[in-house]
């Protein structure tokens, strides 16, 4: 019988406060039968939610690295360069765990059913709320784009995004997509983004509905996002990937007073260069996502 596969879970951290050690706490106290490190990458969190670290968890395969306010998308990215495990685990620092949670996920993986997959989502502190993976919604009366949860199937099913706050991906294929969009300068979009990726480059995106992971959702984040910065993580995201009438539907969504120069942003910063990149590489168009996902844009 062969060696499992080692498992690196990367936890992006930013002004986190406790979270990150129950977090840990409910990592380490539950079943796991695969070897794993852990990694966790503070990015300028200015409420010391990782000073404990230095006292606490010394005897875990835990790595610190601080990097300098990149943002989620980069932040990611730069667990993932530290990584030594075949299998990537993005995971938010604010979760609850179920005994053999990663096994579960590892199962999709391994048989060759998927390339990158998420376990259900709770709500932690409502238990009449669970996710399974999400699809994107457009409200056609404000026209606003938004994602959405599916509804639970019995076995392993697609779905169009897999929610960053956790999933696995194998690391070759993380890697051959070019990982989470570098040019997300803050929150925003990221994993929609390499959901999208993933698809157009010939891969797939499952939910593990039989494996459940609880979240804590809060509708304030412990950081400043600004509008501007939101609608132009959506509006690269269009660049990227979307056909010009797509384009000219997000830029429509950002409110008129800054939609020019977000798009003057966005042109600046190499968008239309890695555009081309990726038409160049992609199996399938946009169309063909939003016809396979039934999504109406």
């Amino acid at each position: 019988m062969s060696e499992k596969p080692f498992v690196s879970i990367i936890f992006p951290v930013k002004n986190e406060g406790p979270n990150v050690k129950s977090t840990l706490e409910s990592l380490y106290s539950v079943k796991i039968n695969y070897p794993f490190e852990v990694i966790v990458v503070n990015d300028f969190s200015n409420d010391n939610c990782c000073h404990f670290l230095q006292n606490e968890f010394l005897d875990k395969n835990i790595n610190l690295i601080n990097t300098t306010g990149v943002g989620a998308a980069n932040a990611r990215n730069a667990g993932a360069e530290l990584a030594s495990g075949d299998v990537l685990f993005f995971c938010d620092a604010h979760l609850e765990f179920e005994d053999l949670w990663l096994d579960r996920l590892m199962d999709p993986l391994l048989s060759g059913k998927t390339n990158s997959v998420a376990p259900a989502i709770g709500a932690i502190g409502d238990p009449n709320f669970i996710g399974y993976g999400q699809t994107l919604w457009i409200n056609q009366r404000s026209s606003k784009i938004r994602t959405h949860w599916n509804t639970r199937q019995e076995d392993v099913f697609e779905t169009a995004i897999i929610p960053g706050g956790c999933f696995a991906i194998k690391r070759n294929v993380f890697e051959d997509i070019g990982g989470f969009e570098t040019g997300f300068p803050t929150w925003g979009h990221e994993d929609v983004e390499l959901s999208i990726k993933l698809w157009l480059f010939g891969y797939s995106c499952h939910v593990q509905p039989n494996t459940k992971v609880l979240h804590l959702f809060r509708k304030i984040q412990p950081y400043h996002i600004s509008l501007d910065d939101y609608y132009y993580n959506l509006l690269r995201l269009a660049y990227l990937h979307f056909s010009p009438g797509r384009i000219h539907k997000i830029r429509k969504m950002i409110p008129n007073g800054s939609a020019e120069e977000i798009q003057k942003k966005v042109l600046k910063n190499d968008a239309l260069f890695k555009r081309q990149a990726y038409l160049e590489r992609r199996k399938f168009n946009d169309d063909w996502y939003f016809e396979k996902f039934n999504i109406n844009f």
